[in-house]
């Protein structure tokens, strides 16, 4: 924001025109008999131009309706697109014990297994399988984290097709019939 460059004024331009015409969206909380926690986590390795950092993001569920939401660039640089993704599969477990706990204050229990969907298959492996691995020491605390949570039953990690990644809509930019799908998936 010290230096801004045109194509920012020009991104600037376009944030503020489609909030002006989308004044009337709003975010909308259904009753729903499904109790049932699930989140879709994506990070991009690398994707700042001048960093070098990932930007990554996730959405959760519970039930039918979006309760959390991210989006941000990571603090520390990643040295691989599967370190990038397991990271924010991290964060994600992390938010969704945190939000388990609440909703178990609130009489609430959550039963079944947290669904973390994640379109890479390194951090799928990563998470279920208990084999450690010389590339993997850099992100040994959050693979251990995760793989706790897996082998108690809180969290089960499971890969995604691009296609249905509804969190790319706060991580990337995208054509507009699927923007405008994973829009309407977020009840807004």
């Amino acid at each position: 924001m010290h230096d801004p460059q045109i194509e920012h004024m020009h991104a600037l331009k376009c944030i503020i025109r489609y909030i002006q015409g989308t004044l009337d969206y709003g975010l909308h909380l259904y009753t729903s008999s499904v109790s049932t926690l699930v989140s879709y986590t994506y990070a991009d390795w690398g994707g700042c131009p001048n960093t070098r950092q990932s930007t990554s993001g996730y959405c959760m569920f519970l039930g039918d309706n979006l309760v959390s939401w991210l989006a941000k660039r990571q603090a520390t640089l990643s040295r691989s697109s599967a370190e990038a993704k397991y990271r924010r599969v991290a964060n994600v477990v992390s938010e969704s014990c945190w939000l388990r706990n609440i909703l178990l204050e609130l009489y609430f229990p959550i039963q079944k297994a947290t669904l973390v969907y994640c379109d890479n298959v390194s951090a799928v492996y990563f998470s279920g399988n208990s084999v450690r691995h010389q590339r993997t020491k850099h992100i040994e605390m959050d693979i251990h984290f995760v793989r706790e949570k897996v082998t108690c039953g809180q969290v089960r990690v499971l890969q995604v097709p691009l296609r249905y990644q509804i969190v790319d809509i706060f991580t990337k930019g995208l054509p507009l019939v699927l923007f405008e799908d994973f829009r309407d998936s977020l009840s807004v």
